[in-house]
């Protein structure tokens, strides 16, 4: 009988093979590309963060021809370790030995040996499990995952318990027909396109809550800023005085986010070349506010009278840079009529929502707000829409026993990633992006 033991503990395999100047080091990966000279090649390894340059000099390495090294073997490979400061990280691996773990079955179908693939779109997409693998690719999604280990690390600092919502549902937290539906067992159900119902049990319950997890939204959007699965950073927060307290709460995490992101991916953006906004303090104006702003310094005027459209959005972003010498701001206060039912009003004025969103570099990343509370309150809301509160019963449950005052918000992480990376178009921060027409890979 063999007896499993753990691990041992990992060690990236480029800060093993730096610290290794004058030893001999073993490590596996695989062959990102070959560039052949007369008497050597330089074979460059892709490990799991990050390049490494080995040499093979002469025409063979052990049992192994110098010239049967190709792109995309998988090699288990030793030598000694030199300092070169012309090759990545500063030093270069002298092999001793080559051992081949794995070949590929065809030449692959993109150059992932250059710096830059150069794809577009609709060629990248369908090959995205081997186009991941791409230095450039990998480091925006490491950077997308450092914001998420971001957001969840501040959340728990500030008493926030992490949960996770079902995606199965009986009834749409905005309502609408954008939903997906489904057969559950003979009954009706749908796609969650919002955590919003069970995070607010949660909140309380908990009094504060939060998750990273999947939306799914069944809109006919075919834009660059539009998905129909996408990942939302999501919280619930209880016992409030306003939604201001909400924001304050985002403002702090964001700054924390943006921090955590350059401490932990500090090579992967000087590869991708992002700039990360410092964040102080972020500028909020009222929605109308901003509707004069946009007539009287943009001479921009909109028939919209209860959002804002995507040139409006960029110009606000312009004005807050330009006034406040903020990327963000917030928008408040939008039109009761366009807010989700659950949205509290304005005590002064009903006809507007304790609602904001957050704008960053001319995209809205953010909506969220205060919800209502008192039970009669919700009850005569769904009235006023029109909606049967009788559909709603397991909702209102949650009122109907006493709820405090509580508020919450949820990011798109694609449209963030995308922002703070200045990608053209939302796919390119999703790994497997679904849109109407994908659900491959």
């Amino acid at each position: 009988m063999q007896m499993i033991h753990e691990a041992e503990q990992y060690v990236d395999t480029v800060e093993r093979v730096c610290g290794a100047v004058g030893s001999e080091v073993t490590f596996r990966g695989t062959v990102h590309r070959v560039r052949d000279m007369s008497d050597l090649a330089f074979v460059i390894m892709r490990v799991e963060r990050g390049l490494i340059q080995c040499t093979a000099i002469g025409d063979a390495v052990g049992d192994i021809k110098r010239a049967d090294i190709k792109d995309a073997m998988v090699l288990e490979v030793t030598g000694t370790v030199r300092e070169e400061p012309r090759a990545e990280h500063g030093v270069e691996v002298v092999l001793s030995a080559v051992k081949v773990i794995g070949r590929p079955y065809e030449q692959l179908p993109v150059p992932l040996g250059k710096k830059y693939m150069g794809l577009s779109l609709d060629v990248d997409l369908p090959l995205r499990p081997i186009t991941l693998r791409h230095p450039i690719k990998q480091a925006a999604f490491r950077v997308q995952g450092a914001i998420a280990d971001g957001f969840a690390a501040y959340m728990l600092s500030q008493g926030f318990t992490h949960i996770h919502t079902p995606k199965i549902v009986v009834a749409g937290a905005e309502g609408g027909a954008n939903m997906f539906k489904l057969d559950y067992f003979g009954q009706p159900a749908f796609l969650a396109q919002s955590p919003q119902f069970h995070k607010q049990y949660l909140a309380g319950a908990f009094g504060r809550v939060f998750e990273i997890g999947s939306v799914y939204r069944a809109e006919r959007h075919n834009t660059s800023r539009h998905l129909n699965e996408y990942i939302g950073l999501d919280f619930e927060m209880a016992y409030i005085d306003s939604m201001y307290d909400v924001m304050a709460m985002e403002t702090g995490m964001l700054k924390s986010v943006m921090d955590y992101v350059k401490t932990h991916c500090a090579d992967e953006l000087a590869l991708l070349k992002a700039d990360i906004p410092t964040i102080g303090e972020i500028p909020t104006i009222r929605f109308h506010e901003a509707k004069q702003i946009m007539e009287e310094k943009y001479g921009h005027k909109s028939k919209n009278r209860y959002d804002l459209n995507p040139d409006e959005e960029v110009l606000l972003c312009q004005w807050a840079k330009e006034e406040h010498g903020s990327e963000f701001v917030f928008v408040t206060h939008f039109p009761s009529a366009k807010r989700p039912f659950y949205a509290m009003d304005d005590r002064d004025d009903p006809k507007l929502a304790l609602s904001f969103d957050l704008l960053f570099r001319g995209l809205e990343i953010t909506t969220g707000g205060q919800r209502i509370h008192y039970y009669q309150e919700q009850l005569d809301k769904l009235n006023a829409r029109g909606m049967d509160p009788a559909l709603f019963e397991s909702f209102t449950m949650l009122h109907k026993y006493g709820m405090p005052p509580h508020g919450g918000l949820g990011i798109g992480l694609e449209r963030l990633t995308m922002q703070l990376l200045r990608q053209n178009n939302v796919r390119d921060a999703s790994m497997f992006p679904r849109d109407m027409n994908r659900l491959e890979p």
